[in-house]
């Protein structure tokens, strides 16, 4: 008896969302990093040529910091239930209508928090962590350069990647608590402005 061979079949994938790719949003996007990304490290290396090398291990971890928060509002976007909102909504909830906001433009939150902001903190804390090995270099000649710069810049990525290991958890498990404060926090910028 032959034994049937399987024919070849083909296999189409739909796009799971039909919009198309938003150009000005590309384009604005770039801009906003390029000078984001110029603002910012040119504000991180003229104020760590001023600081103690205590205030500059602070910045670092600040910026560190920031990166992770923004990972985890760009993970918690994606992954928030809108229906949740919609029915804080109609219960006139403050700040719903913000977060169905949020969540309705994610693709674009997301890709905000996580490539613009963390993208930008990365390198940021990438040069902020040069500044801070030259500071150690320079209180210390004593030292090994090599070794110095390759254990501040093997912590600071550890502690960027950890970071948002933990948080993306955080993010998913949360994340609908997170939407809805980060949807707080920008009324509240709103408002101030």
């Amino acid at each position: 008896m032959k034994e049937e061979v399987p024919r070849k079949q083909k296999i189409k994938f739909k796009p799971s969302n039909s919009k198309k790719t938003d150009k000005s949003w590309i384009a604005k996007t770039t801009v906003i990093t390029f000078t984001m990304s110029a603002v910012f490290s040119l504000l991180s290396n003229s104020v760590m040529d001023m600081v103690s090398i205590w205030v500059a291990i602070l910045i670092l971890l600040a910026i560190v910091f920031v990166g992770i928060l923004f990972d985890i509002i760009g993970m918690a976007v994606t992954s928030a239930e809108e229906a949740v909102f919609h029915s804080m909504a109609v219960q006139r909830v403050k700040y719903a209508k913000g977060a169905i906001a949020l969540i309705k433009s994610k693709e674009k939150v997301s890709n905000f928090c996580n490539d613009v902001v963390g993208d930008i903190c990365g390198i940021v804390s990438g040069s902020a962590s040069a500044a801070v090995v030259a500071f150690v270099l320079n209180s210390n000649p004593n030292l090994n350069s090599v070794v110095m710069s390759l254990v501040i810049t093997a912590t600071v990525a550890a502690l960027t990647v950890g970071g948002k290991a933990v948080g993306k958890s955080i993010a998913m498990r949360y994340s609908n608590y997170i939407i809805y404060n980060a949807a707080r926090v920008l009324s509240i910028l709103k408002f101030r402005k």
